[in-house]
């Protein structure tokens, strides 16, 4: 994962309606859950869930599928993963990384 992938998807789940879709999402995985179904769970109107789904999407932490007329959002746990392993190898190198000492 590079800085910009990292940065957009910790931008992504830093705002806390998306960071609700996405926990929705990966409790669903890994058959996902329609998008009438995520705004009815978190009482989020279809086109601000629209405008977070988006977001969430650009920072490739879920995607979607047609099944007929639904369309159904899967997360990317995988993303969360490489977002992780970035963060340990690139933020907290050091052995005593939040040891202050004491």
């Amino acid at each position: 994962m590079e800085m910009k992938e990292a940065l957009d998807a910790l931008a992504s789940l830093s705002n806390e309606v998306r960071l609700k879709v996405f926990r929705l999402l990966v409790a669903a995985s890994p058959h996902g859950l329609p998008a009438g179904t995520v705004a009815e769970d978190l009482g989020i109107p279809a086109n601000t869930l629209s405008f977070h789904l988006n977001h969430l999407r650009h920072a490739g932490l879920v995607s979607s599928r047609r099944q007929g007329r639904l369309v159904i959002y899967v997360a990317h746990c995988e993303r969360v993963q490489l977002l992780t392993d970035y963060l340990t190898a690139h933020c907290c190198t050091r052995p005593t990384c939040g040891d202050d000492g004491a």
